[in-house]
C-alpha cells in the first residue's frame, strides 16, 4: 500500500512538474514572440515624406565677399565675411514648420560645410574659422531657423580653397561633379524634438528624378529612395542612437563617383 502511494506522488509530482515546465516554455516561447514581433513592429515604422509648407525665400542670396581670393599662403584662421541679401539672419522663420521642428532660438542662420563634414551654423555673416593646410571644398547657404535649407541657385556659395604655400588634394574632388552635401539631422534631440527629424541635404551639378540620379536614404537599416530634392521628415524613431546614410545614385541604382556622395551620420534621440 505505501509503495502504491509513494508512486502515486511520485508520478503527480512529475506531472505537476511537467505541466509548470510546460507552462514556463509556453511563457518564454510568448515572450519571445512578443519582442520579436515589437522589434519587427520597430523596424517598420519609420516613414520618410516630403516637408511642406516653408517659405520659399526664392530671391534670398548669399555672396562671399572676403576672403576674395580663396588661395592663402597661411593656415590658420580665417576672416569670412558674407553679404545676406532678401533674407535676414537671426530672424524666425514663419509658417507652421518651427513648431514641428527642432528649431533655433537664434534665427535664422548660415549652414557653414567643409569638406562635407558637419557644419557649423553662424547668425551674422561674418565669423571666423580655423582652416588647416590644404586643398578645400567650401560649401555655405542660408539656413531657416529649424535648419532647413534655403534652395535655390543664389543661396549657396561653393568654393575651392587652396590653403597653405604647398597645399596637398587629398579629395580628388571636381566642382563641376555631381555631389551630394549632407546637412541634417545633426547633434542630440530631446522631448518632442524627437518626433520629427528634419532630413535634409544639397545637390550640387546635378538634379534628382525618378528615371535619372536620385539620393537613397538608409535609416536604421530602412532604405527609401528620394526623387526629388526636397526636405523630408524622419517619423517613427525609437530612442537612442539613430543611423543615417546618403548615397548618390544613378538611375540604376548604382553609387555615382565622388569623395563625399556617400555618407554616414549619426544622432542621439532622448526621452
Amino acid at each position: 500500500m505505501k509503495k502504491i502511494q509513494a508512486l502515486t506522488m511520485g508520478l503527480f509530482l512529475v506531472a505537476t512538474f511537467s505541466c509548470k515546465q510546460v507552462k514556463k516554455e509556453a511563457k518564454d516561447g510568448m515572450e519571445d514572440a512578443t519582442k520579436e514581433l515589437e522589434s519587427e513592429v520597430e523596424k517598420t515604422t519609420i516613414t520618410l515624406s516630403k516637408l511642406e509648407g516653408s517659405p520659399a525665400y526664392s530671391d534670398a542670396e548669399l555672396v562671399l565677399e572676403s576672403p576674395a581670393n580663396t588661395k592663402i599662403d597661411n593656415s590658420g584662421e580665417i576672416d569670412f565675411e558674407f553679404a545676406v541679401n532678401n533674407y535676414e539672419l537671426g530672424a524666425q522663420t514663419g509658417g507652421p514648420n518651427a513648431d514641428k521642428l527642432a528649431n533655433s532660438g537664434k534665427g535664422q542662420h548660415i549652414h557653414f560645410i567643409l569638406n562635407n563634414q558637419p557644419y557649423s551654423a553662424h547668425y551674422e555673416p561674418t565669423f571666423k574659422k580655423e582652416i588647416p593646410d590644404g586643398v578645400h571644398h567650401l560649401v555655405a547657404f542660408l539656413s531657416r531657423s529649424y535648419h532647413e535649407s534655403v534652395k535655390n541657385e543664389n543661396s549657396v556659395v561653393v568654393k575651392k580653397m587652396e590653403i597653405g604655400s604647398n597645399p596637398q588634394d587629398s579629395l580628388g574632388l571636381s566642382m563641376d561633379a555631381p555631389t551630394l552635401i549632407y546637412s541634417r539631422p545633426k547633434g542630440e534631440y530631446s522631448g518632442k524634438d524627437t518626433e520629427n527629424l528634419l532630413l535634409d541635404f544639397f545637390v550640387l551639378n546635378t538634379t534628382l528624378s525618378e528615371d535619372g540620379n536620385k539620393v537613397r536614404a538608409t535609416i536604421n537599416g530602412e532604405e527609401f529612395t528620394i526623387t526629388e530634392w526636397a526636405p523630408h521628415i524622419i517619423k517613427g524613431l525609437p530612442m537612442g542612437k539613430v543611423t543615417i546614410d546618403l548615397e548618390l545614385i544613378d538611375s540604376d541604382g548604382n553609387l555615382i563617383e565622388g569623395p563625399f556622395n556617400k555618407v554616414n551620420r549619426s544622432v542621439m534621440l532622448k526621452p
